[in-house]
């Protein structure tokens, strides 16, 4: 067991860009993983490729199709409007999306010998999601754990931060330049529109943080 690496849950955005680098500063060596699930757009997949290219990160594309197949979300049906949370989960909610991933990123990690999974998962600032909670992390890290008879670790940085606090934590690790190469819009254009759910929580932390942020919006 490598104790000393890391695979990142990558999905070129804001928060998983922010762990990457935080990643980078924690451990020796860093893997990042990313996946092709059927999302609104290919955009944060590009970026994705770009940032970890950039920083010279051995980046793992996983092509997964089944969560269109299996759920109904305005994430993988361009034909659902995106909503924002009026007394239930909001419309961007993919079942199980963040369980897959990290169970996939712990067998990619298993089979390179590394013990340390980082999510960008927060339950401060977030959109009402059950998985991004810090209780279903810690049980799913003890789950993976007997599944696989192997000792991991999810390091979740964010999970009790601000969007404020996430930008000052990416000032303080002096890579803020990066995220004008991230993906946080759900429209997935050349630029971000400024209005969707997730744009909107952006803007509210490098404003509240009194930082510019370097993304381009329409």
């Amino acid at each position: 067991m490598n104790k000393n690496s890391a695979v990142v849950v990558f999905s070129g955005g804001q928060d998983s860009t922010t762990c990457l680098v935080w990643a980078m500063q924690e451990f020796a060596e860093v893997r990042a993983i990313t996946f092709d699930y059927g999302q609104r757009h290919k955009r944060e997949l590009g970026c994705a490729k770009k940032i970890a290219k950039d920083l010279g990160v051995s980046l793992k594309v996983v092509k997964m199709d089944m969560f269109s197949k299996l759920t109904k979300n305005a994430l993988t049906d361009h034909k659902q409007e995106i909503v924002k949370q009026d007394g239930g989960l909001p419309s961007t909610f993919v079942p199980g999306r963040n369980h897959v991933f990290l169970s996939t990123a712990a067998i990619y990690a298993y089979q390179l010998g590394i013990a340390n999974l980082v999510a960008g998962v927060c339950q401060t600032d977030y959109s009402g999601y059950p998985d991004c909670r810090d209780e279903f992390v810690k049980s799913l890290e003890k789950t993976l754990g007997l599944a696989m008879d192997y000792e991991f670790k999810i390091h979740t940085p964010l999970m009790f931060l601000t969007k404020k606090e996430t930008v000052e934590l990416m000032e303080k690790l002096g890579r803020t330049d990066l995220l004008k190469e991230t993906n946080t819009c759900y429209e997935g254009g050349r630029k971000a529109c400024g209005k969707c759910p997730a744009c909107e929580l952006r803007l509210k932390g490098f404003k509240e943080a009194d930082v510019i942020d370097p993304l381009e919006y329409i």
